[in-house]
């Protein structure tokens, strides 16, 4: 079945020839303006923020868009993978003829394009069901004829709030039977765990490919990829914010309001802090466990000079410059 083509520098507005400085920015941008937390129009938002997201997680990472960038080259109207030289042989991933059908996911927050040449999807194949499906389940098939379903895999996109509160997700699976051509598609409940990682596999049972002769099916696992957030950079389970300060912000010190997954805490900025230097805020980072301490917030300072003066900040500047004994180049 043909596969719609997403143009993901269009969805971020920007050129192909964009820098990474350019694609982070306009990432950033959107990702506010569409957040779910902030956005009147919830549903819509939601489904503009999955967009942008899967955009950023294929030209936010330089092998991927290069990846992106060749498949772009040789795509033609109506085409999917299988027309596509350069993907044949590269493994089911997520989409497509799979070796016991078709499948197609819903309510995992990416596209069947992306799905089907950017996710981790797959079902797994008849070693791995030998070796792997039949030994996790602890027994042997009891004839030559019984065999377990195999495994499918894919991926599920979580943001930062689900990682942090947990959540509940209806998820679909559109199985279509190669025999017989039918399609079936079984709808359930995904329970995102609070704490959840980037990687992590969610086991949901019984929703792999049917056994036969009598064997039970496989499971479908569904490996998280955590949203990228315009505010946030996710580091096991500390969080990473970057701040901007003025010269004399971080020269005098000052008490700045950063943001956190829940309210705004205030930072005191110490006099003296340094381009670069992190300052921890304990305990607003996310979940580790149940009955561990969560993780920590670190707020990375970046300070920003003026581009432009007025001639009186011109003056007081030159006045710095003439009063300070401050030389950034002495080794003294």
């Amino acid at each position: 079945m043909p596969v719609e083509f997403k143009d993901y520098y269009r969805t971020l507005g920007v050129a192909r020839d964009a820098s990474d400085a350019d694609i982070k920015k306009a990432f950033r941008k959107l990702a506010r303006e569409h957040h779910p937390d902030v956005a009147k129009d919830k549903k819509t938002a939601e489904e503009k923020f999955k967009e942008v997201n899967e955009a950023y997680e294929v030209l936010g990472d330089p092998a991927k868009r290069r990846k992106y960038d060749r498949l772009g080259a040789q795509w033609t109207p109506g085409a999917d993978s299988r027309s596509q030289p350069e993907w044949e042989g590269a493994g089911w991933t997520g989409f497509g003829e799979a070796p016991s059908g078709e499948f197609r996911f819903g309510g995992t927050g990416f596209s069947e394009f992306f799905e089907r040449f950017f996710g981790g999807g797959r079902v797994e194949g008849l070693e791995d069901v030998l070796r792997g499906a039949q030994k996790r389940r602890g027994r042997r098939p009891t004839s030559a004829d019984e065999m377990h379903g195999q495994d499918v895999e894919s991926d599920i996109l979580v943001t930062l709030g689900e990682v942090l509160h947990g959540s509940i997700r209806p998820v679909s699976l559109q199985r279509r039977d190669p025999r017989t051509g039918t399609v079936e598609t079984h709808s359930f409940k995904v329970r995102i765990p609070p704490g959840v990682q980037d990687g992590q596999r969610i086991r949901v049972p019984g929703q792999g490919v049917a056994g036969t002769g009598g064997g039970g099916p496989g499971d479908l696992y569904l490996r998280v990829r955590v949203a990228a957030h315009p505010d946030f950079q996710v580091r096991g389970a500390d969080l990473v914010h970057e701040l901007d300060l003025a010269p004399w912000e971080a020269v005098l010190g000052a008490n700045i309001r950063v943001p956190t997954l829940s309210s705004p805490v205030t930072l005191r900025i110490p006099p003296g802090t340094q381009n670069g230097q992190q300052l921890r805020v304990r305990g607003r980072g996310l979940p580790r466990g149940e009955g561990v301490e969560p993780g920590d917030l670190y707020v990375v300072v970046n300070i920003e000079a003026p581009a432009r003066l007025t001639a009186e900040e011109q003056a007081l500047w030159e006045k710095l410059r003439h009063v300070s004994r401050f030389n950034p180049r002495s080794n003294a």
